[in-house]
This record gives structure tokens, sequence and C-alpha cells, in this order.
């Protein structure tokens, strides 16, 4: 086996039996998807923007002929598919913002399923599930959705995040529906001059840090505020991260945030910046071997921290990214360990240790 085929296999499958999760769920899992819940908050994804992982799962989860079944008493799982940023917009349209007002829409909902079917009271929930990415979502569905497993985009173990349970869904900024892979790829690793890159605007107090401490401080750290947003800034962007070889991932108001799967994409080796952020897939994915992680009070030596990484070492994390850029990637037509399989099967795996922990 040569070292690209161990490094694969470090990755992806660290223990076998997560590899025979992934194929036990292909043949086995069956879900039920709820038909109740009016649009635009229920069956209406929206596939493009910052939020667009919760829609790009609802409709391929709807539309799949492999997992759905009809009738629910064959199901494992069960889905509610709501989209916490049409529940979040369509409230605020009708003037209600209110954390509480969007609780109670869901606990209306929940209300009404287990109203008319067996399968929450007879579980408590926990084995339905939600996939939502608005900021907000881990907080509204702490209470009426407690028990489910949540896909969420804002997964933060000191705000309610719970491992074990729930798992992270990646954010994924689609910008073109027909083709979200698009301009997919980067530089050669040696061919790479820039050191690290960051871009973008200063939410939260951590950017502003680290603006403060590496903007114009040296020539191969390329760290910058919002950068304008006309087809030219946004080009100039994407060649950033072609041509650098870490990509600064720094947390904005929350601890998410796309860059890390826009670092991916454009196979550059992601420096996440967020304490209590909890990676995609983590139940599967090694990412100590495609990434770093940097502490927050570590910002003033972030470039020592980066610089005293070997470089075989970097050699191997940019290989290493560029073997998981699969997994990160949505396609109109799901495919084998792509990101549609990578949630359904986080969501399945998280199941499987419920019951094995009772």
């Amino acid at each position: 086996m040569n070292g690209a085929n161990v490094l694969f296999e470090f990755i992806l499958c660290s223990y076998f039996v997560v590899c025979r999760s992934y194929e036990l769920m292909e043949k086995m899992l069956k879900v039920y998807v709820y038909r109740e819940g009016e649009r635009p908050i229920f069956h209406q994804p929206k596939m493009r923007g910052i939020y667009s992982s919760e829609g790009w799962f609802m409709k391929l989860m709807e539309g799949n002929k492999k997992f759905v079944v009809r009738d629910p008493r064959k199901a494992h799982l069960f889905y509610m598919p709501f989209s916490s940023q049409m529940l979040r917009n369509t409230l605020e349209n009708n003037n209600s913002q209110s954390h509480r007002d969007l609780e109670g829409y869901l606990q209306n909902y929940v209300d009404l399923i287990s109203g008319k079917y067996r399968f929450w009271n007879r579980s408590r929930g926990v084995d339905h599930f939600l996939v939502a990415c608005h900021d907000w979502a881990s907080k509204i569905t702490r209470q009426p959705m407690g028990n489910c497993i949540r896909a969420l985009c804002n997964a933060n173990v000191a705000r309610g995040f719970k491992i074990g349970k729930d798992t992270t869904l990646p954010v994924t900024y689609v910008r073109s529906v027909e083709d979200p892979a698009r301009d997919i790829g980067g530089k050669p690793p040696l061919e790479r001059s820039v050191l690290a890159f960051f871009a973008g605007s200063m939410h939260g107090y951590l950017r502003p840090i680290l603006r403060h401490y590496w903007e114009n401080k040296e020539a191969d750290m390329k760290i910058l505020g919002p950068m304008p947003r006309d087809i030219d800034s946004k080009r100039a962007y994407r060649e950033y991260m072609k041509s650098s070889r870490y990509c600064i991932c720094a947390r904005g108001y929350e601890v998410h945030t796309p860059r890390i799967v826009e670092a991916i994409f454009y196979e550059c080796v992601p420096v996440i910046i967020s304490d209590n952020y909890v990676p995609p897939f983590f139940e599967v994915l090694n990412w100590e071997a495609f990434s770093l992680f940097v502490k927050e009070s570590d910002i003033p030596k972030l470039r020592d921290i980066l610089l005293s990484i070997p470089e075989e070492e970097y050699l191997r994390m940019q290989m290493g990214v560029r073997m998981v850029q699969k997994h990160f990637i949505w396609h109109k037509r799901p495919a084998k360990y792509d990101l549609f399989h990578m949630v359904l099967h986080s969501i399945w795996h998280n199941r499987i240790f419920q019951l094995k922990t009772r």
C-alpha cells in the first residue's frame, strides 16, 4: 500500500467499525420524511447562500429513493424537513423575531406530528433528526427538539451542542446551484507563495484581533479586512486561497465559518481558530491529518506556529486536504461518500452509538 493510500485509510477509516458503519447504512438505513408542515418553512429548500447546507440536504433527502420509505413503520430514523433560515425569515417578516417565538413554532410542529403519529412519543424523539444551519438553530431547537439528533452548523460545545448525540453540518457557501463545486482546486503545494491568507468582515471579537496582529505585518501573511463584493474581488479572493499554503478559518459571531470548506475546495490547509468548535464528520475524519487547530489566545504566535511546521508535515496535510475534498461536495445526484452521504452517516452513526450505550 503506497503512502497516499495509507494516509487515506488514516483519515477516513481510523477505526474499522466506522467503515463498516457506512456500508451498513447503505444496506440497511430507512428514513421516513414527515410530510406535515407548511411552506416556506417546511419542504422548500434554499439552495444558495451561506445557509444552503440545510437546503441541499432537504432537497436530496426528500427526493431520495434509496433511503426514504413511505411506511413509517419501516423507518429507523425520522426526518423533520424544516429550514431554520426560512423559519427565522418568515417570522421576522411577520414582526416576530424572538427566540421564544421560533421555539413555540417548532413546539407546535412537534405537537402536530406527535398527535398524528405514535413514533415521536414511542422514543421521545431520540430517533428523529433535523438539519439546520442558521446561527440561532442550536438555541431554538434545544427545548422542543432537545432529544433529537441535530445536525448543526453552529456546533459549539459551550452552547448546548452534545457530542455523541448532535453532529456538525458543514457550512457550504453555494454560489451556483447548477455546479456547486465550480472552480474547485488550486496551485500545487510547492507553487503556493503565500504562507497564510484571511479576508472577511470583522464579525465577532476574534477577527479584529487577528487583523490587529497580522495585517500588513509580514509580506507572506495576507491578513485583510472585508474585500469588495464585485466580480474581480471575488476572483482575487479565490486566487489568494488557491495560492496560499494555509487558509485562516477564524470564527465570526459564532464558532462556524464557511472558510473551512472553502479552504478544502481550494486545496489550502485549514487553520481553524475557534475554541469550542466541533468540526464536521469528527466521528469519521481525523482532522489533525489535514488541518491545524490554533487556540484563540495563540493568535500573536500564529506565524511562528505555521513556520514551525516541517515541510514534510505540510505536504502530508495538503495531500490530506485533497483526499477529503470529495466528502465536502454537494452533487445534484448524490455519490458515494459525498457530502449528502457523510451528513446522513454522521446522523446514523450517532443513532447507533445511542443504542449501544443504553
